[in-house]
């Protein structure tokens, strides 16, 4: 069922969001050559924890999982698309890292997502960040009242097709509040036209994850969680949460 929010309750979902954005720009901040993913899963724990918010994903059991997320944040290196688990291993200089994050406050959820070079990006993999990040706002413009899901979709594989990325089959954003994941689904390609009719009051992620291989498909690693390029080649991830108002859409997790 999909659930529209009042107004205060779309205020109510901001602070949780400024939490995640806050905490993805501390991590971001960190992020350097010879620091663990651990190490900035420890920084984003400490941003939430001081800010009196619960972290959303530590422990999260969906299910298609067999264990609980072991994590604060999802911390995707090169490769891994989504849902990497924070690991030991130290970044390198040229390593892609794609942070997903999320955070409750007073029962609200913010959920957002950045992908970053350490240090200086190649070009291929500043040409997949730009496109993915860009396919993120031209969804969010879709957003708007009136508009169908389809639109948004649509949006998003414009951009994808275009520069020739893959796409993650199968995955997308979702409608988010009272709790993380929540009804509508968000495709990230589709028809225009088609689908959900936008109202505002609805609040929904929106997250466009690319690959450089061009292919849709992947593999999930032993551990349950992690979801990898088949070819090995470079993904990037982009998320915000937006509520969609009567003047338009409005992000939710920007600092």
């Amino acid at each position: 069922m999909v659930e529209l929010k009042t107004p205060s309750q779309i205020t109510a979902m901001r602070e949780a969001g400024r939490v995640v954005a806050q905490a993805l720009a501390a991590v971001r901040a960190h992020a350097a050559v010879g620091v663990s993913p651990r190490e900035l899963d420890d920084v984003a724990g400490k941003v939430i924890a001081d800010a009196g918010a619960t972290p959303a994903f530590l422990n999260y059991l969906p299910g298609f999982a067999k264990t609980p997320y072991p994590a604060v944040t999802c911390i995707s290196v090169n490769d891994a698309i989504v849902h990497g688990i924070p690991g030991e291993d130290p970044l390198a200089e040229g390593d892609l890292v794609s942070v997903d994050c999320g955070a409750f406050v007073d029962g609200w959820c913010g959920d957002s997502a950045v992908t970053f070079a350490v240090g200086e990006p190649a070009p291929a993999d500043a040409a997949l960040m730009e496109a993915t990040e860009r396919a993120l706002h031209a969804g969010i413009a879709a957003a708007v009242p009136g508009a169908k899901m389809g639109d948004v979709s649509a949006a998003i594989g414009e951009v994808c097709r275009a520069g020739r990325f893959g796409l993650l089959a199968g995955y997308g954003g979702h409608g988010i509040g009272r709790r993380m994941h929540e009804d509508p689904h968000v495709p990230n390609e589709g028809r225009a036209g088609r689908g959900l009719r936008l109202r505002p009051g609805l609040a929904i992620a929106i997250e466009p994850m690319f690959n450089i291989g061009g292919r849709d498909d992947s593999r999930l690693d032993a551990d349950g969680w992690t979801i990898r390029t088949v070819d090995g080649t470079r993904a990037a991830h982009f998320e915000h949460t937006i509520a969609i108002t009567e003047d338009g859409p409005r992000i939710l997790t920007a600092l």
